[in-house]
């Protein structure tokens, strides 16, 4: 059996893995979906303090307490960020990492590095003009091109997202992911945004996969992702 942890993006949170999570327990597998400081069950918390390290925090911390090893860590957009974070204090506890139509960021990049100027500032415009400064409002599930049947719940679900989480910068130790595999999901149906992000896997020769659906694969495609989580060695 493995062991799994699964990291929501921006946004987002546990909830969103409730339907892969629910397939791997009835495997038999360890399935951990932390929410991030200020997201979700734990948005009470959200703050101007709460930034990428903070994240990066949650999940080695969560991973260091529990007493896991041999984790298969998946992260979700935004969780992309978090899982190099991760992978770079604790390879040696984690079989294998999977970016699921995530960012990949390099040593002293921010999220709002690798986004196009016009997306960057206009994240910022709207911090100010809406956050007070320090906090994005979720962005339409329908612009990630979420099932039509799910939208409205994920549109409820959502809450607002740190600022300084994307404008933090990485910070990273190892010249390369030292963890047993390293793998690459693309979402297809919505792909243009991450494309750049696939192809750059492939080029650090990692295993590359695509699924047809949208951004939040969890909801559009869980059966086959568990599926292919569970072929993930």
């Amino acid at each position: 059996m493995k062991t799994f942890v699964l990291v929501p993006g921006a946004w987002h949170g546990s909830w969103c893995w409730k339907r892969v999570r629910a397939a791997l327990t009835r495997l038999g597998h360890a399935v951990f979906t932390p929410s991030l400081t200020g997201l979700g069950e734990r948005s009470h918390q959200l703050s101007p303090e709460v930034d990428l390290e903070t994240h990066i925090d949650d999940v080695a911390n969560l991973i260091r307490w529990e007493d896991l090893s041999d984790v298969v860590l998946v992260g979700h957009s935004y969780g992309g960020c978090i899982i190099s974070g991760v992978a770079d204090l604790m390879a040696d506890r984690i079989s294998a990492l999977v970016y699921l139509d995530a960012f990949i960021l390099e040593d002293g990049q921010s999220l709002h590095d690798t986004l196009p100027e016009e997306a960057r500032q206009g994240q910022l415009d709207v911090a100010v003009a809406v956050g007070d400064g320090w906090r994005l409002p979720p962005i339409p599930a329908a612009v990630f091109n979420v099932n039509a049947a799910d939208r409205e719940w994920v549109d409820a679900k959502c809450t607002a997202q740190p600022l300084a989480s994307f404008r933090q910068k990485l910070r990273l130790t190892r010249e390369a992911l030292d963890v047993g595999s390293v793998h690459y999901i693309l979402a297809t149906g919505w792909g243009l945004p991450m494309t750049s992000f696939y192809e750059k896997a492939k080029v650090l020769g990692w295993a590359t996969h695509e699924i047809a659906g949208g951004h939040d694969l969890m909801l559009d495609r869980p059966d086959e992702l568990t599926s292919l989580l569970l072929q993930i060695e």
